[in-house]
C-alpha cells in the first residue's frame, strides 16, 4: 500500500448501503459520508432534555441545511440523533424520520437507552435507515441478545480500547467486538476509531487505515467536535477554530475515512465544501490505481 496519503488498500473493501447511502470501498470509489449531530448535550435547540422538548422549526432548518449541502456537493449525509433517555430519543427519531429521508444513528449513553429507541425504530418501519450507535467495550450479553432480538442490521462498532488507546490497541479491541456484532445479526458494521483530544486525531486517522487494511470494513472517526474543546485555538485568530475543524476532517479523509461524524449539524456549511474538494482530489488521484468513482454524483463530477 505504501505510506502515501493517497493510496489503494491491498485488501478488498466492503461497501454497505444504509437507507440508500453507500459507505465503504477503496479511496476514490465513494465520497465520504458526513454525519451531523442533533439534540446532543449543549445543543441550544433542546429546551428540556428529560422529555425531549425542542425547537422543531430550528431543528428542521438545520436538517434541511445539511441536505442542501449534500445535494450541492455530492457528499452523502446521515444524522446522529442523540439523547440521554429513551423517551426523548424516541421523540427525536420520530421527528427526524418525518422531516428527512436520511439514515440516522441511534445514539444513547447506555444500552438500555439505545435498545429501547432501536426497538421503537424497527417497530415503526425504520429498520433500513437505522444505525445503532454504538457497539463498544461496555457490550454485555444482554445487549447482544437485545440487538439480535430486535433485528438491527447496521451499527457503529467503536474501536475504543481503554487499556491501550493507540491504533494497535484499537485493532485488538475491534477484533472481538466485530465478532460479537456479526454474531448478533449486524450485517453492516461501521468501524469508528476514537479521538480523545486534538493530538490523538492522528491515532484516529491511522486507526482507519489499519482497520480497512485488516478487516476491509467501512471505517471512520469523529475528529471535528474535539477541536471545539481546544481552548487555546482562540489565541490563533478569529477563524482558527473553523479552519482547524476542516483540517481535522481532511486528515481523516486522506487516511481513507469512509464516514466522519463532524459534531453539531450547524457546522454543515463549513465542513461539506472542504470534504467535497478533498474527495474530488482523492478520486482524481485514484485513477492512477485504476479506480473510478462508483457514482455519477461524486464531488469530482459535481463541484468543478
Amino acid at each position: 500500500m505504501g505510506n502515501a496519503a493517497l493510496f489503494k488498500f491491498r485488501r478488498g473493501q466492503k461497501i454497505f448501503e444504509v437507507g440508500g447511502v453507500k459507505v465503504g470501498g477503496q479511496p476514490g470509489e465513494l465520497p465520504t459520508v458526513l454525519i451531523g449531530s442533533l439534540f446532543h448535550e449543549g445543543h441550544k435547540i433542546v429546551k428540556d432534555r428529560k422529555v425531549g422538548v425542542f425547537d422543531r422549526r430550528k431543528a428542521k432548518s438545520l436538517i434541511e441545511a445539511q441536505a442542501e449541502m449534500s445535494e450541492k456537493t455530492g457528499i452523502p449525509h446521515m444524522l446522529d440523533v442523540v439523547a440521554e433517555n429513551p423517551k426523548a430519543l424516541i421523540k427525536y427519531i420520530n421527528f427526524v424520520s418525518e422531516v428527512a429521508d436520511a439514515p440516522f444513528l441511534i445514539n444513547g449513553p447506555n444500552s438500555s437507552v439505545r435498545v429501547a429507541a432501536a426497538r421503537h425504530a424497527i417497530e415503526v418501519g425504520l429498520k433500513e435507515r437505522s444505525v445503532y450507535n454504538s457497539v463498544n467495550y461496555t457490550l454485555t450479553s444482554e445487549e447482544i441478545e437485545a440487538i439480535k432480538e430486535i433485528g438491527l442490521k447496521a451499527a457503529i462498532v467503536q474501536a475504543f480500547n481503554p487499556r491501550n488507546p493507540t491504533p494497535r490497541g484499537m485493532i485488538s479491541a475491534i477484533r472481538g467486538l466485530l465478532h460479537e456484532a456479526l454474531s448478533a445479526g449486524i450485517e453492516k458494521p461501521l468501524v469508528l476509531t476514537p479521538v480523545l483530544d486534538v493530538p490523538s486525531i492522528g491515532f484516529g486517522a491511522q486507526g482507519i487505515r489499519l482497520m480497512k487494511e485488516e478487516f476491509g470494513m467501512p471505517a471512520g472517526t469523529a475528529p471535528v467536535g474535539i477541536v471545539g474543546r481546544w481552548s487555546k485555538v482562540k489565541d490563533l485568530g478569529a477563524w482558527a477554530r473553523r479552519l482547524c475543524r476542516a483540517g481535522a476532517a481532511t486528515l481523516a479523509q486522506v487516511m481513507g475515512a469512509d464516514f466522519i461524524i463532524y459534531g453539531s449539524i450547524a457546522k454543515a456549511r463549513d465542513i461539506f465544501p472542504v470534504a467535497a474538494m478533498v474527495d474530488a482530489i482523492i478520486a482524481y488521484n485514484a485513477r492512477t490505481f485504476g479506480i473510478k468513482p462508483l457514482t455519477k454524483d461524486h464531488p469530482l463530477y459535481k463541484i468543478f
